[in-house]
Parts: C-alpha cells; structure tokens; sequence
C-alpha cells in the first residue's frame, strides 16, 4: 500500500495529466487537500492570486498547471456538494452584492476590472484599451508614476489575465466583453446599472442630524463609488458632492475618512474631477490631511494626487498649502501614507511654484533620509522627486548643500535602471556650471559607471550620463589644459 504522500504525488500527477480525471482521483485530492466546498476554492484562487502577484519571478507553466488543477476540483466540488456554504441568507445577499474585485485586478485609469491587461515600459499594467486611449491623446508618461515612457509598446501580461479569468470563473463572474469607461460619456447617453433612489435616500442621509446615520451613510457611498463607474457618475449627479464636502469639517474622524475616500473615488471620473474643486473641496481636504486620522491623511493625499492630475489644480493646491502637510505625511506616516504623500508631490512639484514650495517647507531633508536608507523602501520616491528639484535653481541648491554625491554615485553604479535615470539627471542638474561638484564626482569614481550607463541605459539615462562625462571631460582640459 502506497503512503499518503506517494498516493497525494500520484494524485496530483494524474490530474495534471489527464483531461478528465476519474472520480475517485479528485475525491482523493479535495479531502487531502482540505478543497471540499466552493469557499474552500474561493480562499485558494486568492491565495494563488496573492502569491504569484507578489512573486518577482514568472510563475509561467507551474501557475498554468495550479490553475487548471483548481479548476477541476471545482468542477467535481459543484458536482458533489452544490450547496455547501451557502446558507439561505447567503444566498439572498448573493443577489445584491458583488464579489470585490481585487485591486490588482483594476486598471489603475478605469479602475474597472481588466479584461486585455498590457504592460507599459515602466512595468505598470493598464487595460489595453485605456492605456492607448493615454498614448493617443499625446501622453509621454505612465499615468500611474508619471516617468516617461522609454518605449510606446504594450506587452499583454499573460499571467494577470489568467489570474483575472480564473477569479472571474471562480466567482461567476462574466469577463468583461468591453472597457466602456475608458471613453467618454456624455450623462444620459449610456444605461446605467446605479440605483438612483437608493442613492438619493443615502443623500438624505448625509443631512440627518444623527451623527451615526451620517457616517453610516457616508461610509455607504464611499463604497458604491468605488464599485464602478456607472455608480460615480450617478452619485455625482444626485448632488452628492457638496454634502460630502461638508462632511469633511465633521468632528467625527469616521465620518471625515468617509467622505474624503468617497470624494476620492468620485474624482476617478474626470469629470467629477471639475465638480469636486468647484465645490471650494481643496482647503477642506488640505484639512483633512493637516489634522485628520491616519487613514483620513492617507486618503487625503491621494485625492489630492487625483485632482492634481488637471494643470490648473496643481496651482490651487499648491497654494492652499498642502505642500507642507503632505511633507509632514512624507515623514509621519505609515508605509503606504508615505507612499501617498510622495505621489501627491511629485505630481504637484511638475508645477515650478510648487517645486518653491516644497524645498521652502524643508522637504529635502527627508529625501536623503530616505535616499540613504535602501531598507526604507522609499528610495525610488526619493529620487524622482529629488531628480524633479534638481531642474529649478532653488532645489539644485538645497540638493548640493545636502551632500549628496556619494549616494548617488553609489545609486549610478548599482541602482536599478529607473533609479540610475533619475540619480544621472539629478547629477547632471547639480554638476551644471559648478566645479566643486565636478570635482567631487570624478574624485568618487563617477565617470566609468556612466560610461556603461550612456551605452546600457534607458534613453534618458543614456542622455544625461553623455551630458554629465561631456562635463568631465571639459573639466579635466580647463584643470589640465
């Protein structure tokens, strides 16, 4: 008699191997591998979901042998046991509500679920349909990190689309057969799935005087504008906006981190980008993110990210000071909220009054903090903002007088590419017209890592490690001519 183990291996082989494995085999592999019910596979698509999201190698066939085993067992799960897990309330919510998609799974343009996920030059992946509609309008840049794009092409990611198919299955769920939110729409001219009494009713809500049904009510939206794109677009319609902007002045944290986080995926649509400014929304948001909660300064940030991707209210929000509150997340804040706060400046900082702002409110210091702390992981952030800085006088200046060259040197010779870019024109901004830190640079042994980098760089890479030698080498006749 086999051990379990060679039985289980067995098992496993056979139901790789053959189409339609017997009965008796899946029975074998659903009891050993404790799969008996449609939770079971529900928590096991994710758990393959998460970590072949979070490998940083390509799973290639051992994720396509994984997903089809999953999808056998389920098969034979359905066969055998149809009901289990799913209790008569279960099956009434069922009706009502809809799996979440996981965030890896939305296009970060759209935000709906992918359906022909592509990868741009940067490694960020986008709904083909959205991205291009990007390219097409002019765009140079990854809408999602704002780096220039080396290259136009989109490489479809095979991986995430099965991920996305799989989960689909799993969930029955139909594919998405269009990215319909990537075009324009004009109100009125497409059917929409939103319930409008329902959200009219939370719109009453929102001016209870009780504070727990305001909150309820807030926390409600918050929800349903995240779902999709069609609920935006309703909610915004129905008047939500100025409530929800009154609501971030609430005394109550809950409810402020609810309407700011509603306003946020309100503004996803760009149209409600308009409203929510026009609104008088940007000093009470620049509030929230001063003196709210974690989460509410979080989010905050992030709205203020999504606004700022229209020129005009790069300008507004710089001047309503957020640049200085955004630092003070930058510095404070969690993981992610620093993550947030860095995104928000770098996007703002592409306006020159706002590159004033933030070297002014001190925000260098923390940059080479973070630049010098490769564990942090915060150097990819440092360096693109700094690399932004370093392009207006006063930030070159306050760049030099951090002493930088050493890691950034450092960053030149062992960085990954994007990183070596950005430590390159940082280098080259700060070399221009001073020779103390031409110098300085070729005293630390700059000049052979930017040779291999003006010959295996990205184009921009290549650019300013050709202009930064060129430099050099006028140096080295002026010392010695």
């Amino acid at each position: 008699m086999d051990s379990p183990d060679v039985q289980l291996d067995r098992d496993l082989e056979l139901a790789q191997r053959e189409k339609d494995p017997d009965h008796e085999t899946l029975k074998r592999l659903s009891e050993n591998l404790q799969l008996r019910t449609i939770n079971d596979m529900k928590k096991e698509s994710l758990a393959l979901h998460e970590m072949v999201v979070s490998s940083s190698v390509d799973p290639g066939d051992c994720f396509a042998k994984m997903s089809s085993l999953l999808r056998k067992l389920k098969d034979y799960v359905l066969t055998v046991n149809p009901e289990a897990d799913s209790s008569e309330g279960e099956k009434g919510l069922t009706k009502h509500r809809s799996p979440v998609i996981p965030d890896d799974f939305r296009c970060p343009i759209s935000l709906e679920l992918m359906r022909d996920p592509v990868i741009v030059s940067t490694g960020q992946t986008y709904e083909r349909s959205c991205i291009q509609k990007w390219l097409d309008a002019g765009h140079k840049t990854c809408p999602k990190t704002q780096q220039t794009l080396s290259h136009t092409a989109l490489t479809p990611n095979y991986v995430l689309k099965s991920l996305i198919s799989f989960w689909c299955e799993s969930n029955g769920i139909e594919l998405p057969k269009t990215q319909e939110n990537c075009r324009n729409k004009k109100t009125g001219k497409f059917v929409s799935d939103c319930d409008r009494p329902a959200i009219h009713a939370l719109l009453q809500k929102l001016v209870d005087r009780n504070p727990e049904v305001q909150r309820a009510a807030a926390g409600e939206l918050r929800l349903l504008a995240k779902r999709n794109a069609d609920n935006r677009v309703c909610i915004a319609e129905a008047g939500a906006i100025p409530r929800l902007v009154e609501l971030l002045s609430s005394t109550d944290p809950r409810t402020q981190e609810h309407a700011v986080t509603a306003l946020l995926n309100l503004s996803i649509n760009e149209a409600n980008k308009g409203s929510i400014v026009n609104s008088g929304a940007i000093p009470d948001i620049v509030d929230v993110l001063r003196i709210g909660s974690m989460e509410g300064r979080e989010n905050a940030a992030a709205t203020l990210f999504s606004l700022s991707v229209i020129d005009e209210n790069k300008v507004k929000i710089g001047a309503a000071g957020a640049i200085p509150a955004l630092i003070d997340l930058l510095c404070q804040g969690t993981p992610r909220g620093k993550k947030d706060a860095a995104t928000a400046i770098f996007n703002l900082a592409i306006y020159q009054g706002n590159k004033v702002r933030a070297v002014r409110a001190g925000i260098v210091a923390p940059l080479m903090r973070f630049l010098k702390d490769a564990g942090g992981g915060m150097v990819d952030e440092a360096l693109a903002i700094l690399a932004i800085l370093a392009s207006h006088q006063e930030g070159k200046l306050a760049i030099g007088q951090a002493e930088p060259l050493p890691v950034l040197v450092e960053v030149i010779k062992t960085g990954s590419p994007r990183n070596r870019e950005n430590a390159a024109a940082i280098l080259w901004s700060l070399c221009t017209g001073d020779a103390q830190h031409l110098k300085a640079a070729r005293e630390l042994g700059v000049e052979e890592a930017l040779k291999e980098l003006s010959e295996n760089g990205t184009d921009r890479a290549k650019r300013k490690a050709g202009n930064v030698l060129e430099l050099l080498q006028r140096f080295e006749v002026a010392v010695n001519p």
